[in-house]
């Protein structure tokens, strides 16, 4: 067990020429990273911090909000402060290579129904009128691609990423980003010819529904813009099923 501290070294060093807010933050955040205060526990109170440091209410207030601002803790009136989980030091990826199997296609499909669809009714109630354009846009672009299937790929995965950029969740386009356009390529790899790009029904059929989802987002309509989407991923799950 770790000795406990003096009451000369929970004192502030007062002579480093930093506020004393900034040697609290910087004594504070010591114990969360080192887990002396795990995620989802309360820090002391301002009384016992006051206390413990030989500091004001207004230096432990200060101290407070700086770790709030840094993500490290979050407050609730009446209740206190409380430690959050710290962030990972890697970002969440799927890549290419974790993707090989007719199995594991079908399994992103399926992960991607429930993301994007919930994705695309919030983007529907809280776009911007520029994020709209660039929706817009986008499927201007999946319009004009035609048999080129480079630029194909870009253009539809340009337009789902724009969608989760518009519903205003940061988790959403993280998470799309960390997908790439592989999200889009992949799958394609294992469709029949009859489902390829340069099948002009089955362009056309995509097209189509791309543009449902473009037009319940546009309205407004979050219930048709979930749908629009599910349906449209649906199908194309229905498509690699016949492959």
């Amino acid at each position: 067990m770790t000795p406990a501290a003096s009451d000369d070294e929970r004192r502030l060093d007062r002579d480093t020429g930093r506020s004393l807010a900034h040697e609290l933050v910087e004594r504070l955040k010591e114990r969360i990273l080192a887990g002396q205060i795990e995620p989802g526990q309360k820090l002391p109170t301002e009384a016992a911090l006051v206390t413990e440091f030989g500091v004001s209410r207004t230096v432990v207030r200060e101290a407070i909000s700086r770790l709030q601002a840094a993500g490290l803790v979050e407050t609730f009136q009446g209740r206190g402060s409380f430690v959050l989980a710290l962030p990972e030091t890697e970002r969440f990826e799927v890549g290419a290579e974790r993707v090989r199997t007719h199995r594991d296609v079908l399994d992103m499909i399926d992960f991607r129904i429930g993301i994007e669809s919930e994705a695309a009714g919030l983007a529907a109630e809280r776009r911007t009128d520029a994020q709209a354009k660039a929706i817009e846009r986008a499927l201007r672009d999946l319009h004009h691609a035609g048999e080129e299937a480079s630029g194909d790929v870009e253009a539809d995965y340009e337009f789902h990423l724009r969608i989760a950029v518009a519903s205003g969740n940061r988790f959403y386009s993280d998470l799309l980003a960390s997908l790439g356009p592989m999200m889009i390529m992949l799958p394609r790899t294992r469709l029949e010819p009859a489902y390829t790009v340069s099948d002009a029904t089955h362009l056309t059929r995509v097209v189509l529904e791309h543009e449902n989802i473009h037009l319940a987002i546009a309205r407004g309509d979050g219930a048709a813009a979930r749908a629009a989407m599910r349906l449209h991923l649906s199908n194309s799950r229905a498509r690699l099923q016949q492959g």
